[in-house]
């Protein structure tokens, strides 16, 4: 089981769009050095809706071949259609992927029904570890409890990411019947925390991709029951957990990265750059954090 802070990292570009694998890479090593526990390629932080397919499955790729086993690659390879999503996660796997991360099918809203036969289609066509992904947000779909539970008992699905950030449906999936082996991440860094606390086995984090020491930290921590050490460590956060999304993510994260010289300025449309009326903010949040 993949515990701790688990970076949803963005993926450089230049200011053209074109993606800064020389960046990528160095962003890769940087994590690895910092302690975080293990690296999700191509998720929404890593902008995976404006990447062709064998963009998506490059960055996979050689994020695997940075890593070199030190920590787990976990693939995001979700979609609206189930045949991508089986046809992303196979490629995955063949990328050499540790497990998968795959969103709940987006824009067309299926039904409860609709998502167990879905990421059943999707675990039975392919033989690798998979994580669900809650995050009614930005999909207009929610992924209840119970649905959760059909799918745990399934062998190849291995947890959920749940990004509803409502620590009551933290709770309600805590006291569900999931099995001893299967995992839940926290997706919202603001109550991250306290859900590992709680029980959960780990944040998939936006906020790690500045901070990958202290948020490794805090979620050693809070897995160790340290409530105390966990929580000065997060109090340290919450700047960055608030103020990294003042804008649509990861426009924020990107622009802090660039802020500290880690990337260019490069986003895809339909994303812009961060409106110059939050630099102050975002800038602060860095230094409250201590990481610029």
């Amino acid at each position: 089981m993949i515990k701790g802070s688990i970076v949803a990292i963005v993926t450089p570009m230049y200011p053209d769009g074109a993606i800064d694998w020389d960046s990528l890479l160095a962003l890769v090593e940087w994590h690895v050095t910092e302690g975080t526990d293990a690296i999700v390629a191509v998720g929404t932080t890593g902008e995976s809706a404006t990447l062709d397919v064998d963009e998506h499955i490059d960055v996979i790729r050689r994020t695997v071949k940075q890593v070199k086993g030190r920590v787990p690659v976990i693939a995001g390879t979700g979609a609206n259609a189930t045949a991508e999503a089986i046809e992303l996660t196979q490629m995955a796997k063949d990328a050499g992927a540790d497990a998968a991360l795959l969103v709940t099918p987006y824009y067309n809203k299926p039904p409860q029904e609709g998502l167990f036969r879905h990421y059943k289609a999707v675990a039975d066509a392919v033989a690798l570890p998979q994580i669900l992904y809650n995050v009614p947000g930005r999909t207009g779909c929610d992924m209840l409890p119970a649905t959760v539970a059909r799918l745990a008992k399934l062998p190849n699905i291995v947890g959920l990411k749940e990004a509803k950030g409502e620590l009551s449906r933290i709770r309600e999936l805590l006291d569900a019947d999931l099995g001893d082996d299967f995992a839940i991440y926290s997706g919202d860094d603001a109550t991250a925390c306290e859900s590992i606390l709680m029980g959960c086995h780990g944040d998939i984090s936006v906020t790690a991709n500045v901070a990958p020491r202290q948020m490794h930290e805090m979620c050693a921590a809070a897995l160790a029951g340290d409530r105390v050490r966990a929580e000065r460590i997060d109090q340290e956060l919450r700047a960055l957990h608030r103020d990294l999304f003042v804008e649509p993510n990861p426009i924020p994260v990107k622009w802090a990265l660039n802020e500290m010289n880690k990337i260019p300025a490069g986003l895809r449309l339909p994303l812009v750059a961060l409106d110059t009326a939050h630099y102050d903010t975002v800038r602060a949040a860095l230094r409250t954090a201590g990481v610029l």
